[in-house]
């Protein structure tokens, strides 16, 4: 088998093709000498600013091919009408430049909430602030990373023609097309909307203690779809955005993370309870990684005719400290009372009349016959 010399392929390439390749390959290397040294230089420029090196970072693979395609696209539209096929490789090549820019404009969206992220920590004490900032900036940054793909797969399909029409014969007859896409798209329309009013209302924010469907945990993701809450057993729940519009729930976290737990203890009447609320005082001081210090009361809430209620009132920072506390109060009280006063413990309380005690029978008497009753 003979294979081509140089330049036989050289012959085989019509001249004005040649130089069109040509121009392509040296705008291709001048586009990729310009990315190199903008990059150097931007990386110096931003090297102590948070967003311009988010940006960097971000959109390095997407000029990576955005620049030779834009340069591309100049030699294709610089060359001659009458090449053969020029008119499709100029169709391909917009096409990928468009792609190129969609990508783009993701990676710079990213860019923006990672800077706001970065600036906004969540491992702080109070982080309320940033909690409200982060979900604002993740709902947003998707339902926009949603309408950016929107648009660009938009263009991408009207520069057929084909499609271009139907696009048009549709938005000029919308009538019964538009109900059933409106039907369709309901779900994701609605979710989109949920999304917004979370971002705007803010319900929810990330690192919420919230229970839903009697569940307890915290919001670990807010999507543009759903919500996955993390409960305490490391089980994931997911819910979807609209149920947090739609439905009641309860959110510890609102306003401030600090909550005041409760201790429920049942004792005897007996009990004193001045000196019981004085070891519960010591005991909310010898835990001053738990107790705030804000709240610490014992109240006698409920009794019966049994015993009495004693209901123990403490404040923690958060909801993981206010549990921990709870716990820790109800161990110490529970072994104060069994050591100190034991016999406060709830009793049951029995009394015996003596007329109610049968005479002991003499075994040596003579047996009385008694008659025997019908069984029931």
């Amino acid at each position: 088998m003979e294979y081509l010399l140089p330049q036989s392929w050289l012959e085989a390439v019509p001249l004005p093709w040649l130089k069109t390749l040509i121009a392509a390959c040296v705008a291709v290397l001048l586009a990729l000498l310009i990315r190199w040294v903008a990059l150097s230089v931007l990386r110096r420029v931003a090297n102590s600013f948070v967003l311009p090196q988010q940006l960097i970072y971000r959109t390095a693979s997407p000029t990576l091919w955005l620049l030779p395609l834009l340069a591309l696209q100049t030699v294709w539209t610089s060359a001659p009408d009458d090449l053969v096929l020029i008119g499709t490789v100029r169709h391909i090549n917009g096409l990928l430049v468009t792609a190129g820019f969609t990508w783009l404009v993701l990676r710079c969206v990213k860019a923006v909430g990672d800077t706001v992220a970065i600036r906004n920590p969540l491992d702080i004490e109070d982080n309320l602030h940033a909690r409200r900032i982060q979900t604002q900036v993740r709902v947003l940054v998707r339902c926009l990373n949603a309408l950016v793909l929107l648009f660009g797969t938009g263009l991408i399909l009207m520069s057929f023609p084909p499609v271009a029409k139907i696009g048009t014969s549709l938005l000029a007859s919308a009538g019964l097309a538009g109900l059933a896409a409106g039907f369709a798209a309901k779900p994701v329309l609605g979710n989109l909307i949920a999304g917004l009013q979370i971002a705007i209302s803010q319900p929810i924010r990330l690192d919420d203690v919230v229970i839903v469907e009697g569940e307890w945990g915290r919001v670990e993701e807010i999507s543009g779809t759903y919500v996955v809450i993390k409960i305490w057993d490391e089980r994931r729940m997911v819910v979807p955005l609209q149920y947090f519009i739609e439905k009641p729930f309860q959110n510890w976290t609102r306003a401030t993370s600090s909550l005041i737990g409760s201790v429920f203890v049942w004792v005897d009447y007996s009990l004193p309870v001045e000196e019981l609320r004085a070891e519960v005082q010591r005991i909310c001081e010898d835990i001053p990684h738990l107790w705030d210090g804000r709240v610490c009361v014992l109240q006698v809430a409920d009794t019966n005719a049994k015993a009495m209620q004693l209901r123990v009132l403490l404040s923690s920072a958060d909801s993981s400290r206010s549990w921990d506390a709870r716990c820790h109060m109800r161990e110490r009280l529970i072994a104060f009372i069994a050591k100190q006063y034991p016999q406060s413990l709830p009793q049951l309380r029995t009394e015996i009349s003596s007329r109610n005690v049968r005479p002991e029978i003499d075994v040596h008497e003579t047996p009385v016959d008694i008659p025997r009753q019908p069984p029931v």
